[in-house]
């Protein structure tokens, strides 16, 4: 018979594979969920420190109402044995004088002690009740000290995982978010977080006063009666046993939860972030199965974890109640033999209930206890992740600088292995000189001006800036002296203003607006009915692809930079726009080292260096006049462009010419006489 397919494995084989989670180094975590390490809950909990005064208010409240808690009993025997010696003293004292002598004899009490175990009942009854009185109101006040500043303490650590979270995602470098899923780093700094936060507020409380309720219960107990101690002392060890057996198989259990729940959260990221293309190609159905699948394995993980409870706690409560019943029946015999008074017995039940309630409690604080080790893993897998991109030790500013930028024999492989993306590049960018990129999709332009900023750190050789390796300056002063507009634009929640001064928020206005003139975005600015005061939306869905490009592009230059990078910066504008852009760029990148990544030479043909890549490799460089007539690739790019270009009639073949192609077979003299045409049409171009 076949086992039936998981949810996750049936959507994978309708829809593709699901998200897997990744484990420490960004390498992806098996199925099986590792056993969680305590010791990172331990870490977790050191955090304790940094809110020294506030635990140590909150765990002297603690003490002070589990003792005031553990005072009742003993007021409620005071209760109980003055109300039956003052009753049984009445009804002595009442009684015959013969019979009186004899009662008084047995009962091991004279006259006098009779009379003030009557006349002193009342007197015991509102004393005790008074003090029983006091001690719930001082343990109400500081039950309620204990829980409010048990819950400050936590959200505060909780405060500071999150804040400590979020700086390191911000200095990890590329290659770990390249390795990560975004859905699954955001669930380790919400969902994750609060599992911590839980049990340092609420777990480790309820865990000491556990603690300090069966510590004393068990010692007032074995004061009071020995031989009714040792009835229940079999009970405990069995139950520890089976608790301490329950949370070594949740644990694991709890971690596989935390990973189905961030694959759930890492489909929903996806789908929010691309719901358009979903729409787009009418795939809500597939994306719904896929989701479906993903709820339905995390609850059926939930549901295995609460079989286990289910089953746990009953068998718990059950040998409780055994060790209950036998307390009853040995103690009822000592109440009928003389040797336990009915206060005796109370104080007794109630230290006993005082026992079973911790074993209660460690039903949840081990489920809590599982649940925060298993997320204070996960926190610390990011916390602990290396960073492939950091300051070095010694690293010092960088000087501002002239823009002199060296590729040293550069070889460039992502992750550190695999095939290279750029293999020994070499070239020498001028200050003030505009550097081009031109080749074939994959053939490594993005990967060069991704090195210049340190976003990842070449595999072999070096990258200067004025002679200085952009490894031994500290990032921030690197970075800072660089503008750089990506190909995916990414704007943030905000006004226009906003995103513009994302890089200088203390620019004026005056200057937001000098840098939009120049990106050739502050027209369209000044059409909407709030001017600069726009807001964008979310990524800005509210701006046009051109116009979100614009905006990238007047961000970058409000930093007034030394060093610019335009990634394709105009590949989603139209032709009047381009245009535009590109005189006010020709205009900006004087005296400014530029390099520009384009799809069309059009773009790149005045840049004082252009770089042909192929594969990885410096196919070529020089000017434009330089490669038509040196390199066959740019000659045949140019060519090919040419022809996109022309009006359909030119285009169509020539009937005399038939259809025979540009290229000969060994592609030389086809190739040399394209060259040759491609540089007459450029001549006259100019």
């Amino acid at each position: 018979m076949k086992s039936r397919p998981s949810p996750v494995a049936r959507a994978e084989k309708q829809v593709g594979p699901t998200p897997r989670p990744l484990g420490p180094g960004g390498r992806a975590a098996p199925d099986a969920a590792p056993r969680p390490d305590m010791r990172n809950l331990g870490r977790g909990i050191r955090y304790l420190g940094r809110h020294r005064n506030t635990t140590l208010i909150a765990y002297l409240a603690l003490f002070i109402s589990v003792g005031a808690q553990l005072m009742v009993p003993q007021l409620v025997q005071r209760i109980i044995d003055a109300i039956t010696n003052g009753v049984t003293a009445q009804s002595v004292l009442a009684a015959p004088a013969a019979f009186r002598a004899q009662a008084l004899a047995a009962l091991g009490w004279n006259a006098e002690q009779a009379l003030l175990h009557r006349d002193g009942a009342e007197t015991a009854l509102i004393s005790a009740g008074l003090l029983i009185l006091a001690f719930a109101i001082a343990r109400g006040l500081f039950a309620f000290t204990q829980s409010y500043m048990g819950e400050r303490v936590s959200q505060s650590i909780a405060f500071d995982f999150r804040n400590e979270l979020f700086a390191k995602i911000q200095r990890l470098s590329f290659s770990y978010h390249d390795r990560n899923q975004t859905g699954q780093l955001m669930i380790r700094a919400t969902d994750d977080v609060e599992k911590v936060r839980m049990f340092i507020g609420q777990g480790l409380l309820m865990t000491t006063q556990a603690v300090v309720l069966l510590v004393v219960a068990l010692l007032m107990l074995l004061l009071t009666n020995v031989r009714l101690m040792l009835v229940i002392l079999p009970v405990l060890p069995l139950a520890f046993i089976m608790f301490m057996g329950f949370g070594r198989m949740t644990q694991p259990m709890f971690m596989k939860v935390q990973i189905k729940l961030s694959r759930l959260n890492t489909i929903l990221q996806e789908n929010l972030a691309g719901i358009k293309v979903v729409k787009a190609f009418v795939r809500e159905p597939e994306q719904q199965a896929r989701f479906t699948a993903s709820a339905e394995d995390l609850m059926q993980q939930q549901i295995q974890v609460s079989r286990v409870f289910s089953f746990v706690f009953p068998v718990v409560f059950l040998l409780a109640n055994l060790g209950q019943a036998a307390v009853y029946y040995f103690g009822g015999q000592q109440i009928i033999g003389g040797t336990l008074t009915f206060g005796e017995w109370q104080k007794f039940s109630l230290y006993l209930a005082y026992v079973f309630f911790p074993l209660g409690m460690l039903g949840m604080i081990i489920s809590q206890m599982s649940q925060a080790a298993a997320s204070a893993q996960r926190i610390f897998e990011i916390l602990d992740a290396p960073n492939d991109v950091a300051d070095r030790p010694g690293a010092t500013d960088l000087p501002a600088v002239r823009g002199r930028v060296a590729f040293e024999e550069v070889t460039f492989s992502y992750f550190g292995s695999g095939e290279p993306v750029l293999r020994d590049v070499s070239f020498v960018a001028e200050p003030g000189q505009t550097v081009a990129l031109l080749g074939a999709t994959g053939s490594g332009k993005s990967s060069i001006i991704n090195l210049i900023p340190r976003f990842y750190d070449p595999t072999r050789g070096r990258v200067t800036i004025d002679g200085q390796d952009v490894r031994d300056v500290r990032l921030e002063s690197l970075r800072g002296q660089i503008g750089t507009v990506l190909q995916d634009t990414t704007l943030f929640t905000g006004t226009i203003r906003d995103n513009i001064a994302f890089g200088r928020p203390d620019a004026t206005l005056e200057d937001v607006v000098a840098a939009a003139k120049a990106a050739a975005a502050h027209e369209f600015i000044l059409e909407f009915a709030q001017g600069y005061d726009t807001p964008v939306g979310e990524r800005g869905t509210t701006l046009s692809g051109g116009q979100k490009q614009r905006i990238a592009i007047a961000r970058a230059l409000l930093l007034n930079p030394r060093i610019l990078i335009l990634d394709d910066s105009t590949s989603s504008v139209d032709a009047v726009t381009e245009y535009q852009i590109q005189q006010a760029l020709s205009l900006l990148m004087r005296g400014r080292t530029s390099f520009v990544i384009a799809q069309r030479i059009s773009t790149v043909r005045n840049a004082d260096l252009i770089l042909v890549l192929d594969r990885g490799r410096v196919a070529a460089h020089g000017t434009h006049d330089d490669l038509m007539e040196n390199s066959s690739i740019y000659a045949e790019i140019f060519a090919s462009q040419l022809v996109e270009d022309a009006p359909a009639d030119e285009r169509a073949p020539h009937p005399t010419r038939g259809t025979r192609p540009v290229f000969d077979d060994d592609g030389r003299k086809g190739l040399a006489e394209a060259s040759r045409s491609a540089a007459r049409s450029s001549a006259s171009i100019r």
